[in-house]
């Protein structure tokens, strides 16, 4: 499956709506770290991960988990690895 970077960013951020329901994105950088601002914790943000891997059935490794941390680099992942 290939997504395009619009496709992916929507699904990064409906991954995160659905472990935090009340995030607020209009404030939110794409460059900027997510988890502090949107006040997740360790569990909230594997939480995301295993939606987001989910969704997209892309396999997410531990190791993988430091280019989540933003929705610009989430988004740049996912289009990598469905390419």
């Amino acid at each position: 499956m290939n997504i395009n970077r619009t496709q992916a960013l929507d699904m990064v951020r409906d991954s995160i709506s659905q472990v935090v329901p009340d995030a607020d994105f209009a404030e939110l950088g794409s460059d900027e770290a997510f988890r502090d601002s949107l006040e997740m914790d360790s569990l909230d943000f594997l939480s995301f991960v295993e939606v987001l891997s989910e969704r997209s059935g892309v396999r997410i490794e531990d190791e993988d988990t430091p280019q989540l941390t933003t929705l610009s680099g989430s988004a740049d992942f996912l289009v990598t690895r469905t390419g």
